[in-house]
Formats: structure tokens, C-alpha cells, sequence
């Protein structure tokens, strides 16, 4: 091992300073472990963070919006006692369709707007909705578990992971026949299918649908993408599951008050250092090398860091099984996101919806994708030609919400654009398409509202390599790997590692590479903490 300039001696050094990694350092620090945090960038947060990109103009920079932020985590670090502060949309969803049509979904608002197209789709809408939410309530019940773990020697520990594995087959059985056929076809059909087996409208179907390729390559109709709609129905606001809303103050403030509630316990944050290799010796993790050459000595070494970064740029792979490392090799990442950040100097006038006093459909996530169809075509048109043609676009404004992000009269939105590729067929780099893409998307957003390319003061452009040399969002993928049935559960991110603890004694996982997965929830560095802390119990760090 190389010798550095500093040796002091931790329980626990985090890589990445992101949500999970901040989330992670607060339990253990809590259980009286001393621990440190290594942040790459020049502040904490990782894809959750909040930067002026404009004079006077400051947003959310790569995730952009609030639902899946777990209230145990909320509750237990006393977020709002550290500043957090969360405020719901007025109106949760707002689809364009055309010139003269549009659709919004609301609480209490869905059903009504639904009858406009179909009076037999707004019958079964209630029905749809309790039986996604019986499904959802049992899969949240899972997410804050450890998922049943395949063990290969250790005969107690195999007890311990096969008794786990009938309770959780048991609070699954709780659900009743038909909701379990429920949540099989949540995990097996496309999103287009489920949605079709409900409704005939395209409306509702791209209300519902836009869910299931948030941060999937993928079209609407690939096995799989059911599950997406669902996981992303694990959320709530205040107390309101299902509900969308927005952190005062941007993203940043989420994880500026998980870094206060770290100092507070005692946490030690460093940012500007760049984990370049974490030392073993022994069969076990030693400290961990900055680029510097400076040596960190820990007892564990927890990574909150996309699991290729870990073990192909950051482990010797002498130390890994060879299949383990050839699994990680196919570890599927690309969520196919280019996103953009937009100063304006007026809301948008929407040609369905005309005006640019705020109302409450500027509140929403505004979804530019009027069908499953038009999805469909945007993801065929980027494996073809690396990019859509005509971009699937989220637009947020999240100053209609909170005026603290622009300067008086104008407004910040967030473009959350898909499908683009992460590696572009014909050769060509994101470094040298993100401008042309980026004004195929103002165009597009323009075709929708005719005022907003003008309204457009400045933009802060994310491609896929960007978020990935910014973030280390490999391939620019925001949750740290593919959501299908191959990287989930007990597989995330390989089988036989679903525990939180990595091939070589003493390396844990916290981040979304781990489940549940992706979005800013916390979950990840909280059930990793957990383990941790079981194995500290044990003595065995």
C-alpha cells in the first residue's frame, strides 16, 4: 500500500458527499461511529444541488423536483429543524396536447379533466388508482428492508437471509390474489400495456405512461417499464402520498440541511478531494487515496458512488472475483437524460392554454409528450440517430413556486429531456451535439408555448456526458443504473451483494446503485447505514 501524507484513523470514510452519502454518515454518526465524508466537488449534495448558472437566476441543477424523499429520513434528521422547508405543485401534472387541447392531473382535478375524453376511462380511474396504491404500500413497506441477500459459505448467515426471505414473501402474500397479479404485471408488462389494459384515452395514458421513461431508455412499450410508473408512485409531500412538490430554495437546500444535521452529530466533511483508489490489504479495506496522494485509514470504506465508478476505477481487480467483476462489466447505466436549466423573462404562453400571468398550470410538471406513441417515436429515434426528434420535455418552473430562485417579473424552469443516447451512433461526441440539441429543445418547447424561445435569457445545458463528468452519472445515468427486473432487489447491484456490503471485508454501498435504486430518497445510506452499524455490534469492522 502506498504510503501517504496523513494517517488518521476512522471508523468510516464515505466516498461522495451526494444525498445517500450524507444520509448514510448521519446514522452512523449518530451510533457513535467516527466518520468522514470525501466530496469531489467544491460542495456537498452530489446531483442534488443548487447553483446560480445565470446572475440573479439560481435552480436546481441536475435533480430537479421533490416526491420521493422518505419522511423516516426527513423525520429522523430532523430536516425541517435544519431548514428544509417543502411546498406542493397547485397542480400536479399539465400535458399540452395540441394547439386547442390539454389535460391536467390534480387531486381531486384527474377525474373531471378525464371525463372531457372519456366518460368510461374516468369510472375506472378510482379503481386504477386503489389498486396501484395497495401495490405501492407493500413495496414502500420493502424499501426501508434489506432485501433477502444469496449467500454461498456461511451457514448462520444463510439461515438469517432465507428467514428474511419468507418475511418478505409473507408481507407480500398479505396483499391478497389479486393484488398480487397486480404487482407481477407491474413487474413483467411494459407501462403501455398496463396503462392500455385500463384506459382507452391517450391523454390519461401519457399522464400515467411519462412515469414509466423517466430516466429509462426505453420505449413505453418494453417489459419493464411498468415498474418504472410504479416506483415512481413510492412518494409523498407533507403527509400526501403521491403528491409532487418543490424544496425552497432548490434541491440544494435537502442536502444542505442532511449536511448540517451530519455537523451537528459530529460528521466530518471535506469537499474538493477526489477518491482516487481505495487500498486493501489483508483481504480487507484499508484506508482510501486521494488524487493528491493523501492516505484516509478507516475500518470501512462506504462508497455512495455509481458501482462501475467503485470497482472499475477505484478497486485493484485483483481483489474481486472474477465473475463479480465481469457482472459489473454488464451493469446496464444510461438513462438516455439531457437536461437544461432556462433563465426567463416570462412564463410561457401555451397555445391550449394562453397567458403568461402565473397560473396554476405553470405550478406543474408540464409534460411536452402528448401520447405513448409520440414516446414511443422519441426513443426509436435516438437508438437510430442518437437523439429524438421531437424531445420528451418535463419543464418545471420552480420560481412559480418559490420566488428566492430569479430576480422579480422573471422565473427558472428545468428541462428534464429524454430520449437522448449516451454514446451517439455515428461517432460524434455530446460535446459536439449539445448546443444543436439543446435549440431542438427550446424549438420543441416553442412549438408548445410560441413565446418561450424568446423569453429565453440564458440556459445551462447537462447532455449525458455532462451530467457523467459533473456528476459521476456514468453515461449520465441519473439512478446509478438501469431500474429492470435484472438490477433490482435482491440483484442490485449483483447478485449476492444485495446487503449493502461489497466482495472485500470492510466495503459497503449506500448509494442508488443499491436498492431501491434511484431518485433522491435517502434510502440507500439508510439501509446501508443500518447494516453497518449491525456489523460495528458484531466487531466487525
Amino acid at each position: 500500500m502506498t504510503e501517504g501524507k496523513n494517517r488518521s484513523l476512522y471508523d468510516v470514510v464515505i466516498i461522495g458527499g451526494g444525498h445517500n452519502g450524507l444520509t448514510c454518515a448521519a446514522y452512523l454518526a449518530a451510533a457513535g461511529l467516527k466518520t468522514i465524508i470525501l466530496e469531489r466537488r467544491h460542495v456537498v449534495g452530489g446531483a442534488a444541488v443548487t447553483e446560480e448558472f445565470h446572475p440573479g437566476f439560481r435552480n436546481s441543477v441536475a435533480s430537479y423536483t421533490v416526491s420521493l424523499l422518505n419522511p423516516k429520513i426527513i423525520r429522523d434528521l430532523e430536516l425541517h429543524q435544519h431548514g428544509l422547508r417543502i411546498v406542493e405543485r397547485k397542480l400536479a401534472n399539465f400535458l399540452p396536447l395540441d394547439d386547442h387541447n390539454y389535460f391536467k392531473v390534480g387531486d381531486g382535478r384527474t377525474q373531471q379533466e378525464l371525463s372531457r375524453f372519456s366518460l368510461r376511462d374516468a369510472d375506472r380511474l378510482a379503481d386504477y388508482n386503489a389498486r396501484l396504491e395497495r401495490v405501492a404500500d407493500a413495496l414502500r413497506n420493502l424499501v426501508l428492508q434489506t432485501p433477502p441477500n444469496r449467500v454461498q459459505s456461511h451457514p448462520i448467515e444463510g439461515l438469517r437471509e432465507l428467514i428474511r426471505a419468507g418475511l418478505t414473501a409473507r408481507q407480500l402474500a398479505a396483499l391478497g390474489m389479486e393484488s398480487e397479479r397486480d404487482l407481477l404485471a407491474l413487474f413483467t408488462s411494459s407501462a403501455g400495456q398496463y396503462l392500455e389494459s385500463w384506459f382507452d384515452s391517450e391523454p390519461i395514458k401519457a399522464a400515467l405512461g411519462f412515469d414509466g421513461i423517466v430516466g429509462n431508455y426505453a420505449s413505453p412499450y418494453s417489459p419493464g417499464t411498468a415498474y418504472v410508473l410504479l416506483h415512481h408512485c413510492f412518494g409523498e409531500i407533507n403527509g400526501r402520498k403521491g403528491a409532487w412538490g418543490h424544496a425552497i430554495g432548490g434541491m440544494g437546500s435537502i442536502t444542505q440541511a442532511m449536511a448540517r444535521a451530519c455537523m451537528q452529530r459530529g460528521v466530518e466533511i471535506r469537499t474538493n478531494v477526489t477518491v482516487s483508489e481505495v487500498a486493501v490489504a489483508n483481504g480487507r479495506v484499508q484506508a482510501v487515496l486521494t488524487d493528491d496522494g493523501t492516505k484516509i485509514a478507516a475500518r470501512a470504506v462506504v462508497a455512495n458512488v455509481n458501482p462501475k465508478l467503485l470497482y472499475e476505477r477505484m478497486l485493484d481487480p485483483s481483489f474481486l472475483p472474477a465473475d463479480f467483476r465481469a457482472r459489473i462489466a454488464q451493469y446496464r447505466c444510461g438513462s438516455a437524460t439531457f437536461r437544461m436549466n432556462v433563465a426567463l423573462s416570462e412564463l410561457p404562453s401555451f397555445l391550449c392554454l394562453p397567458g403568461t400571468e402565473l397560473d396554476e398550470h405553470h405550478t406543474a410538471g408540464i409534460i411536452m409528450a402528448p401520447s405513448l406513441r409520440y414516446m414511443e417515436d422519441a426513443y426509436f429515434d435516438a437508438r437510430r440517430l442518437g437523439w429524438a426528434r421531437k424531445p420528451i420535455v418535463e419543464m418545471v418552473i420552480s420560481s412559480t413556486l418559490d420566488d428566492s430562485l430569479a430576480p422579480r417579473g422573471c422565473h427558472v424552469a428545468s428541462l428534464f429531456c429524454q430520449h437522448m443516447a449516451p454514446e451517439l451512433p455515428d461517432g460524434s461526441s455530446w460535446d459536439q451535439r449539445r448546443e444543436e440539441v439543446a435549440d431542438l429543445i427550446i424549438d420543441t418547447v416553442t412549438g408548445f408555448a410560441p413565446n418561450f424561445k424568446g423569453s429565453v435569457l440564458a440556459r445551462q445545458i447537462m447532455s449525458p456526458t455532462d451530467l457523467e463528468r459533473t456528476f459521476g452519472l456514468v453515461a449520465g445515468d441519473i439512478f446509478h443504473g438501469a431500474l429492470d427486473l435484472g438490477q433490482l432487489y435482491s440483484a442490485r447491484p449483483v447478485l449476492g451483494h444485495a446487503n449493502y456490503r461489497g466482495p472485500v471485508r470492510g466495503l459497503y454501498m449506500c448509494g442508488s446503485g443499491t436498492h431501491p435504486g434511484g431518485g433522491v430518497t435517502g434510502v440507500p445510506g439508510h439501509n446501508a447505514a443500518r447494516e453497518i452499524i449491525r456489523d460495528a455490534h458484531r466487531r466487525r469492522l
